[in-house]
């Protein structure tokens, strides 16, 4: 599993690649953490709206194609604010918001 952790801005302030995670899915972890960061809401979520008659039909397109539309982002929001997103790659889609998910819940564990 490739796991990032970024800032509210999506500036990029820990990344941990685990033993054989695929090196083609290191920028897209950092990605879908910052899409969740910037957008405040789960990848997978963005994903919906990003389908063709969506609302967000291209979203994916924009910001250098940094803009990602497969789950595995999730946003850390503390006291009802986003200070944060998790994003992982590596597995599948499900495994990938599973680990996304189980991160945010660890670092909010930490901010209590």
């Amino acid at each position: 599993m490739d796991i990032a952790i970024v800032d509210e801005s999506g500036n990029l302030l820990v990344f941990e690649r685990m033993d054989d995670a695929l090196l083609g899915s290191i920028q897209i972890a950092i990605d879908k953490a910052y899409t969740s960061a910037v957008l405040g809401i789960p990848t997978a979520d963005e994903g919906k709206l990003a389908q063709p008659g969506q609302p967000e039909y291209g979203i994916n397109t924009l910001s250098g194609g940094r803009f990602t539309i497969l789950g595995g982002g999730i946003p850390i929001i503390y006291k009802k604010k986003v200070v944060g997103a998790v994003g992982c790659s590596s597995g599948t889609v499900d495994q990938d918001a599973a680990v996304a998910e189980a991160g945010v819940v660890a670092l909010l564990k930490n901010l209590r």
